[in-house]
């Protein structure tokens, strides 16, 4: 099957379950972050607190730290170990709680307080890669990117969106050229819904998938079962 047509027939079916717009059904953490606030520094913020971090957790760091410092120039003021014990809930909350300070006086000193909307300024702040840049830039100004997160990564590979052995960067590569550019806003948040209730990074739940005639990792695990 052409790439095309996958893209074609993955990205129909996510329609269906997911609805045109996050801003719709907000699903992730950072669906809800824009639709609740439609603050990019949140944003911002809240996608740094949610590395090597689950939903649930990056919510309950977000709320605390905005409970109390909902803006640059307060979080820039905040004692560190302070910042700490608010985002406990965050993994790596003793290496992020300086890098978000960090990056709030940043934006203070560079920008006016204000969040920057482009891919290679975003990059230049502490803490912030490509996929949490393309964040910011999708749900913080709903710009068109693609942010490559570990269920989109495995998606894309299982279904042959990317090859089996694409880092992120070659994933984010591959779905720029496969995907029209209308459908990359809502594309993360569709991946990530996707992976955690069907296309589960372990143990995925096969028989819910309406993509398992091109998809490898199906075929591999089948092989495996029908094996003596």
């Amino acid at each position: 099957m052409r790439i095309e047509e996958r893209v074609r027939r993955v990205f129909a079916d996510l329609r269906r379950r997911y609805g045109d717009s996050f801003e719709d059904n907000p699903g992730t953490a950072l669906a809800r972050v824009k639709v609740e606030t439609e603050d990019p520094f949140r944003v911002l913020i809240s996608t740094i607190l949610s590395q090597r971090t689950r939903d649930e957790k990056t919510e309950e760091a977000s709320a605390r730290l905005f409970a109390k410092y909902a803006t640059p120039e307060a979080i820039a003021r905040a004692p560190v170990r302070e910042l700490r014990e608010l985002i406990r809930p965050a993994g790596f909350y003793r290496q992020k709680a300086p890098k978000i300070r960090e990056v709030s006086r940043i934006l203070l000193a560079d920008y006016g307080g204000r969040v920057p909307d482009t891919f290679d300024e975003l990059v230049s702040l502490p803490q912030v890669g490509p996929k949490t840049a393309n964040c910011v830039l999708v749900y913080g100004y709903g710009k068109p990117a693609i942010p490559v997160d570990v269920h989109v990564a495995v998606i894309s590979r299982r279904l042959g969106l990317a090859p089996a052995d694409a880092d992120e960067a070659e994933v984010e590569r591959r779905l720029a050229k496969a995907v029209p550019r209308d459908l990359w806003l809502p594309l993360n948040e569709w991946f990530v819904r996707f992976g955690k209730e069907v296309c589960r990074t372990s143990f995925p739940r096969c028989t819910a998938c309406r993509f398992t005639a091109f998809c490898a990792y199906y075929r591999q695990t089948r092989g495996r079962r029908r094996a003596p």
